[in-house]
């Protein structure tokens, strides 16, 4: 942990996101749409990752957190999930340095302890070549749900007060945040889930508190430039209110 962000909620935010999150929805869908076997969606869907990150870049994004594989995709077919990890590990190797080359600081969240230990070691090198990088954080959450962020926080937190470093008392939320995954990064303003479907899934769950939602029909393997653009100028079309009456929000912004 390099530091921390508070974990209180905001009075007011910038038409543009420092952080995008994305479920990264519909590979098998859009594979099977074309009679294809599923691991051919998730192959297309590696464009569309390459894709999404140049354009956040450019276009300023701080961070860019992508939902690449939770701790529940463990339940899909044994052939599947053998792919997906390979494919992890061939985009590791062939993304990292591009990376790199553009300035962004590559890390991974979640159980790694599922992993591999050729991928954990992959995973280990990536972040430590990017780790200095400072355009933009792209952030690829595996083998990750929100339950656990949470839990590990919390026994992380318990273990403080075992020692007796800390009282219950002393638990605030800014504490819990400290100890979540990526506590020292600024909370997702904008989560963008593909393929129509409009539920969170176990992502992020602490994190997307006032984050705005975002839901597009089209499928990830065909989510690029276009579409990312479009989930940008939707989120600077909002109001951001926290909490506050419209009357007030206009007061502020009459006043600036």
């Amino acid at each position: 942990m390099t530091g921390s962000v508070s974990a209180e909620i905001p009075v007011s935010a910038d038409s543009r996101p420092r952080h995008v999150a994305i479920i990264m929805d519909g590979n098998n869908r859009w594979a099977k749409s074309r009679l294809l076997k599923g691991v051919a969606g998730h192959k297309a869907g590696v464009e569309s990752v390459r894709a999404v990150v140049e354009t956040c870049a450019r276009e300023g994004v701080e961070v860019l957190t992508l939902f690449a594989f939770s701790s529940e995709n463990w339940r899909r077919p044994k052939e599947e999930v053998s792919a997906l990890m390979k494919l992890f590990l061939f985009a590791l190797e062939r993304e990292v340095r591009k990376l790199h080359r553009n300035d962004i600081r590559l890390r991974i969240i979640g159980d790694r302890s599922a992993f591999n230990a050729t991928l954990q070691e992959h995973m280990a090198k990536a972040e430590e070549l990017t780790r200095n990088n400072t355009r933009m954080t792209l952030v690829i959450a595996a083998n990750y749900g929100g339950h656990w962020d949470i839990a590990q926080a919390t026994q992380q937190v318990a273990q403080l007060v075992k020692s007796g470093e800390l009282e219950p008392a002393d638990i605030t939320d800014d504490l819990i945040q400290q100890h979540l995954s990526i506590g020292d990064l600024p909370m997702p303003d904008l989560m963008i889930r593909t393929a129509g479907e409009q539920r969170i899934s176990n992502f992020m769950l602490w994190h997307l508190a006032y984050t705005e939602l975002y839901f597009s029909p089209v499928f990830w393997p065909d989510f690029k430039e276009e579409e990312m653009c479009k989930a940008l100028q939707a989120y600077a079309g909002r109001q951001r209110r926290f909490g506050q009456t419209d009357d007030q929000i206009v007061a502020k912004a009459s006043q600036q």
